[in-house]
Parts: C-alpha cells; sequence; structure tokens
C-alpha cells in the first residue's frame, strides 16, 4: 500500500467525528454530493479583506472584536465546493453514495498553504539525528553517538537541527566528533541551513583539506594544526554537499512522500518547494505520474541548478495549476542567514565590528540566469536577509521592471523579507512584489537577532505590521524543517510574538502582530495569490477547489480571549481537491 492509500485508509476511528456513508453499489442521484461536511464552525473568508491596520471588513462575521463563523456546512462533488451555508442546505444534496461527516462542532477554514518549504529535506530530517533543541555540543555528539552502534561502519550518518544561530558564540569543531565517532562520515547541518558540521571522516571522504577551495561567500574554519576544523559556514556548505554520494531516486521520493505525508497531517494542502534541484525536480515529476502526491505541490526550481534552469527556461513556466505538480517559480539565493552573520547588512554588525556580511555575486548569484528566467515568464523568489541584502534585490526588481516592463507581473518574491530599512518598506508595494515571511522565525531568534542588528535596525526586522502598513502583500510559511510548522504555533506567533512559553510578556516588539484573520490569510488566501490561484482557492466558496483544513479550535475566538490556548490546537482532517488526505 502507498503512502497516499495509507492516509486515506486512515478514516476509519476518528475523534469527534462520525462518519456514514452508503454502500458503494449504490448509484449517485443527478447533483448529489460526493463529501457533505455538517455541524461545523465554517470561516469562509469571501468577506472583504481586512485593511491594513489590521480593520475586519464591514460585512466580516464579527461584532466587537468577537468572530463567529459564516457557515456551518460545505457539500463537495467532483472535487469543488458545491454548497456552503447550513446544514439544511448541504443535506438537501445528500444521496445514496454521499459521504456525510459530522464534524461536531469542529472549525473550517480554507486549505491551509505553506508558502516556503522544504519538505523532501524534511523527509530526510525524519531519517536522521535530530538535533532540533539540543543545548549543547556533547549532548548531539551523545546523540551522533548512539545512532552510529546500529549504523553498518563506513556509512553515513546524517544529523540536523543544530541552531547556528544559538550557538554562533561558541561553534562546534569536529574533534569530540570524531573521537565519538571515528567509523563513519558524519554530516550535521544546522537549523536553517547556513551551517554544517563534520567529523574527520567526513573531511576524509570527500578530501577536503586546507587546501581546498572555499567559495566565494563561504567560511571553512580551520583548527590550530591549519586543517578544516569540521565546521563551515554559508556558502562553503556547498564544499560537504559535494563531498556527499548523491542519494538514488528512490530515496528522494521516499523523503518527498515522507514530507509531504507529515505536511497532510499538520493540515496543509498546498506547500511551495523553495529551491528544488533536478533529482529532487525527477522524483516530484515521478511520483506525479504515479498519483501519489498526497497534497499539492508548487516547485520553485533552485537557480542554483544551471543545468537545470536552462532545460526551464527553454520550456517555459506550467501555465495549468490543476495539476498536483505545477512549475512557475524560481528560489534565487542572494545573501546568507541573520544568525551565522552571513546576512548582508547596510551597516556593520552590531556585534562584529568591521563585518557586513555577504550577498549577490559573493554569495553565488547568478544574474543573468535570474533574468532570463524572469523574461521566461518564471516567478522569482529571492532569499534575502538583511536591509542590505533586501535593498539590493529590490534594485534589482525595479531595474528589471523598467528595463522589461512585462516582467513586473511575475508576482516575485522575496523569501524571509527579515530586516527592512524604513526607507525600503514601502517600495515592497509599489514594486509589487510579495513578502513572504516566518512567523515562528521571529520568535526563535529574539534571544539573539538584537545582539546582530542593535535597538535601532531591530525595529524593522520581523516587521509584518510595517510593511502591512505600508500597503504590502504577505505570505506566510515556516521554512521548515528549520522552523516547526504547526500552523498553531505559526498563527501564536504571529498574534503574540511570544514562543511557546508565552514569553516574553506581552511580545516581542509587539507593535509588530497581525490581527487573527491577517494571520489566518497570511496561510490561504494571501498564499493562494502568491501563487496565481485566487480564482480557485483561498476561500470556502462554491466553484473553489475542494482544498479545506479542519481543527479542533476555533483561533478566531481564541485569539481574543485565549490566546495561548491555540498553541494546544489538533489537525482532525484534511482535505484536497474533495478527497480525505488525513483524518485523526
Amino acid at each position: 500500500m502507498d503512502m497516499k492509500a495509507g492516509l486515506l485508509a486512515s478514516v476509519l476511528g476518528v475523534l469527534m467525528i462520525s462518519v456514514s456513508a452508503a454502500p458503494s453499489a449504490a448509484k449517485a442521484k443527478p447533483g448529489s454530493a460526493d463529501l457533505i461536511l455538517t455541524d461545523a464552525r465554517v470561516y469562509t473568508l469571501r468577506w472583504g479583506e481586512p485593511a491594513l491596520d489590521g480593520t475586519p471588513a464591514p460585512d466580516a462575521p464579527q461584532a466587537n472584536g468577537r468572530w463567529h463563523p459564516d457557515a456551518e456546512a460545505v457539500a463537495i462533488r467532483g472535487g469543488k465546493i458545491v454548497y456552503v451555508g447550513s446544514d439544511k442546505g448541504a443535506l438537501a444534496l445528500r444521496g445514496k453514495r454521499t459521504r456525510e461527516i459530522d464534524l461536531d462542532g469542529a472549525t473550517v477554514i480554507p486549505g491551509l498553504v505553506d508558502s516556503h518549504t522544504h519538505f523532501v529535506e524534511l523527509g530526510a530530517k525524519l531519517e536522521s539525528v535530530d538535533l532540533t533543541n539540543v543545548a549543547t555540543e556533547a549532548q548531539a555528539v551523545a546523540l551522533v553517538a548512539a545512532r552510529a552502534k546500529s549504523v553498518p561502519k563506513g556509512e553515513w550518518i546524517f544529523g540536523a537541527g543544530w541552531d547556528e544561530g544559538a550557538w554562533a558564540n561558541r561553534y562546534p569543531d569536529k574533534q569530540q566528533l570524531s573521537a565519538a565517532v571515528p567509523d563513519h562520515p558524519v554530516v550535521l547541518r544546522s537549523l536553517h541551513g547556513f551551517a554544517i558540521w563534520t567529523n574527520q571522516a567526513a573531511l576524509d571522504a570527500g578530501k577536503i583539506t586546507s587546501a581546498s577551495p572555499v567559495p566565494v561567500g563561504g567560511e571553512m574554519r580551520l583548527g590550530a594544526d591549519g586543517e578544516p576544523n569540521g565546521l563551515f559556514l554559508n556558502r562553503a556548505a556547498t564544499m560537504v554537499d559535494a563531498a556527499v554520494p548523491p542519494e538514488p531516486l528512490a530515496v528522494v521520493a521516499r523523503h518527498a512522500l515522507k514530507g509531504l505525508s507529515q505536511m497532510a497531517s499538520d493540515g496543509y494542502v498546498t506547500v511551495h518547494e523553495a529551491g528544488v534541484p533536478a533529482q529532487a525536480m525527477a522524483a516530484l515529476q515521478q511520483l506525479e505520474d504515479q498519483i501519489r502526491l498526497p497534497i499539492r505541490v508548487y516547485a520553485m526550481l533552485s537557480l542554483r541548478d544551471p543545468a537545470l534552469m536552462r532545460q526551464w527556461i527553454a520550456r517555459g513556466p506550467d501555465r495549468d495549476s490543476e495539476t498536483m505538480l505545477v512549475t512557475r517559480a524560481v528560489k534565487a539565493y542572494y545573501d546568507g542567514a541573520l544568525g551565522s552573520r552571513g546576512a548582508r547588512l547596510l551597516a556593520d554588525y552590531a556585534d562584529k565590528p568591521g563585518h557586513r556580511g555577504i550577498s549577490g555575486g559573493g554569495y553565488g548569484f547568478d544574474q543573468d540566469l535570474a533574468m532570463a528566467a524572469m523574461k521566461a515568464g518564471f516567478q522569482l523568489g529571492f532569499h534575502a536577509i538583511g536591509d542590505a541584502g533586501n535593498r539590493e534585490v529590490l534594485d534589482f526588481f525595479e531595474a528589471q521592471f523598467k528595463a522589461d516592463p512585462g516582467t513586473a507581473q511575475g508576482r516575485h518574491r522575496i523569501e524571509h523579507a527579515q530586516v527592512i530599512a524604513p526607507q525600503d518598506q514601502p517600495r515592497f508595494a509599489r514594486l509589487g512584489v510579495i513578502a513572504s515571511m516566518e512567523p515562528p522565525h521571529a520568535v526563535e531568534d529574539k534571544s539573539w537577532a538584537e545582539d546582530r542588528l542593535g535597538p535601532q535596525r531591530i525595529l524593522g526586522a520581523y516587521a509584518w505590521r510595517s510593511l502591512r502598513r505600508e500597503g504590502a502583500r504577505l505570505t506566510f510559511n515556516a521554512d521548515n524543517p528549520g522552523s516547526d510548522h504547526s500552523i498553531f504555533y505559526g498563527l501564536h506567533s504571529a498574534i503574540t510574538r511570544q514562543d511557546k512559553q508565552l514569553q516574553p510578556a506581552g511580545g516581542w516588539y509587539p507593535a509588530e502582530r497581525l490581527t487573527i484573520e491577517e494571520a489566518i490569510r497570511a496561510y490561504t488566501s494571501w498564499s493562494a495569490h502568491a501563487a496565481f490561484r485566487e480564482g480557485q482557492t483561498g476561500i470556502i466558496a462554491k466553484g473553489r477547489w475542494a482544498d479545506l483544513t479542519v481543527m479542533d479550535i476555533d483561533p478566531f475566538a481564541l485569539a481574543g480571549s485565549a490566546p495561548e490556548k491555540i498553541l494546544a490546537g489538533r489537525i482532525q482532517a484534511t482535505i484536497v481537491g474533495g478527497k480525505l488526505v488525513y483524518q485523526r
């Protein structure tokens, strides 16, 4: 049984959800629904957009700050929504083959979209040594050593999740790791992927020495003996990537399915995979051909794969949004990360005088290839973190739009848009550039971000409200596996600016908070717009795709009364194209 079939088979034994269906041999009456959801708290989002300060539209289902659902039932036929409204109205479409699900008061919202994922990496991480939340080098080494006991000698061991931002002033080296695990090459990727930590066996396997060329924009740390100490930062991480034997296509496909299945169980109907290289693209195409993709994939090709890019530039972007795999965007990398001090800043790092990070050609950005992709009709999503990096990307867009006005219609994006100088914030709306941002990053980085930026520049960091106020379009995501992609964590971060321990009291720079409606739209209707799909999905309405997320809490209600309870929410069901791909 494949992964998708396994998920579909899990519909029995559901907590708080009862299902009734007639025998499959019965004939459906004309116009009857395939699936009806009743007794639900449905928030359709089909009312007007909120104002830029977050004030709900006049027709929004709320009064005196209190939200209420605007429907209680949804009927689905042929993968699309055919009715939204009352239980009675939906049940009028019941036929002999209709499946009816009584949701017992659960909340239904438009299907969640994570607009910047690395689900192939997520799948691989689920099989690797998990170093997320590991506090010390010794703890990480112990976990790897424990894994090595069950791995044949000489086989590579992978791990991921140690925090390159929190560890920046006490980075590990190869000594402890090599002593504890001498017989396996070990590659430990950092939380956000901007650092790699290895042992001596991995250096030997990759023939990496002090004489090895280091890519511009990267740093290979050396030990007292003048040889590599096992730590590679920013672009130097590619040196280790090149040393790792390529994974078979079947393994990449397995990781992709594992990651997608996890996203489905976490309520997501669509993911935007950021930076897909050739092998992963082949695996995704194979999965689509085999009808095995459980949720929709919006692929963003990697600009760092020139051969793949040339193929797609000659072919042009996909124009059909109906297939499960759609490729019409490109991920470009412009600067490094703030935690590892690779993000390009306009002035020196507050905690490292004389250093401003790296960007552009210094970080491997191929401007000519990016321009060719734009002219071919691809949407560009630029990774940009620092205020200088973001300004330079905005300058690039502005110059390209002036030279070729047709490229301005591409709904181009800046991924992360993490630190923005005040004078650059209005440029997003003026240029029509979407800010693709991660609420979890703000509450995860707060312990060290101000150390990097100082008290003034931090005011332009993770600045969701400031960008909204200037008219910028937003889309939210988690950039997993670097951050927890739980929608409940994402929503809580967005509306409170607090971490999972509810710190700090009152929120971290709370003026940048969003309302619950804005936060949910940033994971649904605004993300639909970011993928050119606002006509097919993003709201719950007749004729739209039947992509829905069901959860056991009402975030609209809790946001005003007990926002901390949002963190305890659980996904009850995920519906994609009218099919139940996950159910608790």
